[in-house]
This record gives C-alpha cells, sequence and structure tokens, in this order.
C-alpha cells in the first residue's frame, strides 16, 4: 500500500503480520526483506515492552532485544539496526512470571483504551515513514 498524501509524497509500504510463531518472527521478517529489497533500515518492528507504561509508546532506531524474544529473533535474521516503536504494557504485578503475564488479556480497563493507543501506534508508524525517526520521536514518544 502507501502512507501520506496522494502524489510523490507518499511512500509505499508493505505491512505484515507473522503468521509463526512471535519467537519465531526473524524468518519471516528477513525474508519479506529479501523479496521486496527492503534495506534493514527502512524495517519497522511494533512490538510490547515491559518496561514502559500501558499506552505509552517510544521510537527508536536499532537497539538491544531487552529480553524480547521476537526482538531477538528479528535481530538475529537480520541485525539490530532496524526501527522499533515499542508500545508500553507495563510490568507484571506481584510475582507473576512475565510469559504468564504477556499472554494474559488486557484487562477490561485496559480494553477500553487500547483501541486509542492501538491507532495510536498506527499513526506512529506513519509518522516515522514520512517525517523520519526524530520528528516521530518529538510528536509520539511519551
Amino acid at each position: 500500500g502507501r502512507v501520506g498524501p496522494p502524489g510523490p509524497g507518499s511512500r509505499r509500504v508493505v505491512v505484515a503480520k507473522p503468521m509463526s510463531f512471535m519467537n519465531l518472527s526473524g524468518g519471516p521478517v528477513s525474508a519479506l526483506r529479501d523479496f521486496y529489497k527492503v534495506p534493514v533500515e527502512r524495517i519497522v518492528a511494533v512490538h510490547d515492552e515491559l518496561d514502559i507504561d500501558y499506552g505509552a509508546l517510544r521510537l527508536k532506531l536499532g537497539g538491544g532485544d531487552n529480553g524480547h524474544n521476537g526482538l531477538k529473533s528479528i535481530t538475529k535474521s537480520s541485525g539490530a539496526e532496524y526501527h522499533r516503536v515499542r508500545f508500553g504494557i507495563g510490568r507484571p504485578p506481584g510475582r507473576m512470571p512475565v510469559a504468564d503475564f504477556v499472554l494474559k488479556d488486557f484487562g477490561s480497563a485496559e480494553r477500553k483504551e487500547l483501541d486509542y493507543f492501538v491507532d495510536r501506534a498506527a499513526d506512529a508508524v506513519e509518522a516515522l515513514v514520512l517525517e523520519g525517526l526524530e520528528r516521530a520521536q518529538s510528536s509520539y514518544n511519551s
């Protein structure tokens, strides 16, 4: 598809959600990267982030995987210099294991706001593609 205003200012994009397990995302991402001949630095991974409060966004280029197995897989197959839109989910309460926390459904209070936050994350990706990292960060990093 395309994002942005019609005409020469629009950008061609491929939006993909791997059908594999999240821990194996690197294979599908690298296959798409190779098929469309996309440089790694033009890949944008949107993912959950434990170390950010629920609903907050952070955009960045490169970095570590912070224990996120999906990012670890992408980094192993493509290198670390791809963009990330990090969607905050917060830390598990009490002593709840991280794996249980990230796999559980959102609570009712979180679900009420989820559509808004997902739309905001999509807008952040569009800003990243059209305006570049620094401008998108100044608008969406919260």
